[in-house]
């Protein structure tokens, strides 16, 4: 019997990306495994894909190598996440603290993603991978994958390109043009608007690439590792929402936004691998930050946050160090 091809899903979260990378830390302390060796595609949104792009990057210097380790990778929040969300004095003028223009420039984050992935291009990285991000001028999802890249110069961009573009967060950052191989211009923004939570996207993407035995797979071929970077269960009271405007919208608009597109791919996922023998071939693991002192917010990138974040990537792994083990094993 074939074994079952594994996929690995990150969503999205900003800075909270640091807890499904540390998970993978702790995984790959743990039992040995590595992205870009031990999976066979990998799915991010947003900080999820930058993730993506980090763990499958080739070193140049050792061909069919990983050219960061894992903790390399989650290195980069702390080394560059307070850079990437900084806020010069004249920026926060000129924008009114982020009211008339995007709340961070994008100098920050386009510096880091060039200092980490250089002129490397999509297809040249070691797996096959499906990143998200969203069309605004031709009003559909678009998804990066260098399996596409490989075929297809059009749908081949640089890594860093690909990694900005699937980070640019509405308010957050500004939105993002970017040229493929062939030339063909995308504005795109963050992924996150409609599927911040990729591994429904990956199932498809997987029943597509696989082929077990001459035919499309299905979920009993697949299993599906799905990290999330936190939630809480914050509310918004109807006697204040009932009286807000466009302007106070906005960010409770966002936060349910993307939390309820995470919510429905786990709940549709759940009940199609509830349909197999083995149902626990799709794990999810998530875990909520209510009763922390962790800071939630998407671009909290002090040092003692990050530190949390850590530590709770840390504990999660931890909580749920048994099904991993068993879902490793299936």
């Amino acid at each position: 019997m074939p074994s079952l091809k594994k996929i690995l899903s990150i969503d999205g979260g900003g800075i909270r990306g640091i807890i499904p990378g540390q998970i993978l830390v702790e995984i790959e302390r743990a039992f040995g495994v590595k992205v870009a060796d031990d999976f066979d595609l990998v799915a991010g949104t947003s900080t999820g894909g930058i993730l993506a792009c980090a763990f499958l990057l080739e070193d140049l210097n050792t061909p069919n190598t990983p050219k960061f380790t894992s903790e390399e990778v989650v290195g980069l929040y702390f080394k560059k996440g307070e850079d990437i969300f900084d806020v010069p004095f004249f920026h926060k003028v000129r924008t009114a603290g982020g009211i008339l223009d995007e709340k961070y420039p994008a100098d920050g984050i386009e510096k880091a993603l060039k200092e980490y992935f250089g002129d490397v291009w999509l297809k040249d990285l070691l797996k096959p991978c499906i990143i998200t991000s969203y069309d605004i001028a031709n009003r559909k999802g678009h998804f990066f994958g260098q399996h596409k890249a490989q075929k297809d110069i059009d749908c081949n961009f640089k890594v860093r390109d690909v990694a900005r573009a699937t980070s640019a967060a509405p308010t957050y950052f500004e939105c993002e043009q970017i040229k493929s191989e062939k030339g063909t211009d995308f504005a795109l923004i963050d992924g996150g608007v409609f599927v911040n939570n990729p591994a429904l996207v990956a199932y498809a993407e997987g029943r597509n690439i696989f082929k077990i035995e001459g035919e499309e797979a299905s979920a009993k071929d697949m299993k599906i590792l799905s990290i999330g970077t936190g939630y809480t269960q914050k509310s918004y009271p109807y006697k204040k929402a009932k009286k807000w405007g466009m302007a106070e919208w906005v960010q409770p608009v966002i936060d349910i936004m993307m939390s309820g597109a995470s919510e429905v791919a786990h709940y549709q996922l759940d009940k199609i691998y509830g349909t197999i023998d083995n149902p626990d071939q799709y794990l999810r693991i998530d875990g909520d930050m209510e009763d922390t002192n962790i800071d939630p917010d998407m671009d909290c990138a002090t040092q003692e946050n990050m530190a949390k974040l850590k530590a709770f990537g840390q504990q999660l792994f931890e909580v749920n160090k048994g099904k991993i083990e068993e879902w490793l094993g299936i």
